[in-house]
């Protein structure tokens, strides 16, 4: 008997009221529904001869692969796609909607920034400072009106644009010496911050009571923490020393930020076991590398393919902090993931290169050097992103890595979930490695190796449990009778 045509379209249109009201529940507002159905839609028509019960993992990531390689989709429209085919699969209750890794998707949505961590040393020269409209030269400061996108300027901005020589200079001093990305970043910060609190005069003109006052304004009006002082200072000494040739000499006493004496924060083997199970796809593989290795965060998310030495059971963390290499062991149950991980990105990086992509991001003069090498397979990102990326300093079209947040977000809420009562980030892995090999038995000196720390006054704040329970003293309250 054939299917009444009143009843099947009854049906589908309850499936898009069931839809719409998923939406809302994840919390997406009214104005944006259309365009939810629209791109639910278009993934159903990219599959005219299969029907949504039967879509497996290869279908749904496979498409969204395709989607990452098209520049014309912004970030926060790649978001949303992810979302509309997660809310899709949901409604119509298909199982492949558990399997998918939906939180690695909506991170590879982000487009990489100017200032990006990772790509912001391409260039010999630094960048300006402040955007300017294309093909056009910035004007004056006294007849710009310091507004970027169309938007004013913060006071930071500000004095970034009057001062952009001076930056500038800064920025390059602080490349010739190799330090990382995240101190010049910093650096720059203070020193703009610094000009702002002397009201925008000349800086060479300064004196050091200018910069007591400012280190003294940090600690009593800004309240910052000891390390933050001294960050400060450390920024504006660079600045007068190698920058301006200026010796500021020895610093009168000024209000110093007090600094705390802190623990880490470390689980109990239960607490990590509870913690990764909590966690899935490559999230959990990640997580589990970063307590299985002590790896710091960054170390593991720029790993490259070849960093991984399956015959000796190791792994090598390239310049570290501290520009330092160093190797960790390789866990031997996580052998088999990592076999796995390393077939999906090779999967995608030929597909990449099928489409005439397939570069990574490579350190210093090395893409200079041997022009073929970004494209070669042991220089690519062990964890790599969903989508491809447009370098916004020379406009290649890269795979970049995943974003770290996505990790950072995805292990605070396993921790929840786990009722685990501890202020649990991915360094308190790093905290839980060190601790629990010092309880094993192993040398102070072999974990301050594996963690690559200078020195083993550093590594000596794990043994702080060892003994447990407040110095291994057991309380009176427990002799009562």
């Amino acid at each position: 008997m054939p299917s009444d045509p009143a009843n099947k379209k009854s049906s589908i249109e309850r499936f898009w009221d069931r839809f719409v009201d998923q939406a809302q529940k994840k919390g997406v507002k009214s104005a944006a529904l259309r365009w939810y159905v629209h791109h639910a839609e278009t993934y159903l028509k990219a599959f005219p001869d299969k029907r949504l019960a039967h879509h497996s993992l290869q279908d749904v990531t496979g498409y969204l692969e395709q989607l990452g390689r098209l520049d014309r989709i912004a970030d926060w429209q790649f978001a949303q796609i992810v979302d509309a085919i997660e809310i899709l699969l949901i409604t119509a209750g298909v199982a492949v909607a558990s399997e998918v890794d939906w939180s690695h998707w909506r991170d590879s949505a982000r487009t990489l920034q100017p200032q990006h961590p990772t790509i912001a040393r391409e260039t010999s020269q630094p960048p300006s400072t402040i955007p300017s409209p294309p093909n056009q030269h910035p004007a004056p400061p006294e007849s710009n009106p310091l507004k970027a996108k169309g938007k004013p300027l913060s006071a930071l901005d500000q004095v970034r644009a009057q001062h952009q020589p001076l930056l500038q200079q800064l920025i390059t001093e602080i490349r010739r010496r190799h330090y990382s990305i995240r101190t010049e970043q910093s650096y720059e910060t203070w020193v703009c911050r610094f000009i702002l609190f002397c009201v925008d005069d000349d800086p060479s003109q300064f004196n050091p009571d200018r910069v007591v006052a400012f280190l003294e304004d940090l600690a009593v009006r800004g309240q910052v923490s000891a390390s933050t002082q001294n960050q400060a200072l450390n920024a504006l000494v660079f600045l007068y020393k190698q920058v301006l040739g200026i010796e500021l000499g020895k610093l009168d006493d000024f209000v110093r930020a007090k600094r705390p004496r802190r623990l880490p924060v470390v689980l109990e083997p239960g607490e990590v076991s509870r913690l990764l199970t909590g966690l899935e796809g490559t999230q959990q593989l990640m997580a589990s590398l970063l307590y299985g290795t002590g790896m710091r965060l960054m170390e593991c998310v720029r790993l490259r393919v070849q960093d991984v030495d399956f015959a000796y059971h190791q792994i090598l963390v390239r310049d570290g902090k501290g520009q330092k290499d160093r190797v960790v062991p390789l866990p031997m149950r996580l052998e088999a993931p990592l076999q796995a991980q390393l077939t999906k990105t090779r999967q995608l990086h030929q597909q990449d290169l099928n489409q005439g992509y397939g570069e990574a991001f490579l350190p210093d003069a090395i893409a200079r050097k041997w022009p073929n090498a970004p494209k070669e397979w042991i220089w690519q990102y062990l964890f790599p992103s969903g989508r491809l990326s447009v370098d916004p300093r020379s406009g290649k079209t890269r795979r970049h890595h995943v974003h770290e947040n996505g990790l950072q977000k995805a292990i605070k809420a396993a921790a929840q979930r786990a009722g685990i009562n501890k202020k649990v980030n991915c360094h308190c892995l790093r905290h839980s490695f060190a601790t629990h090999l010092l309880e094993s038995g192993y040398d102070i000196r072999t974990v301050q190796e594996l963690l690559g720390h200078a020195d083993v006054s550093t590594t000596m704040i794990y043994t702080h449990v060892l003994n447990r329970g407040g110095q291994g003293v057991r309380s009176p309250l427990d002799n009562l009778g």
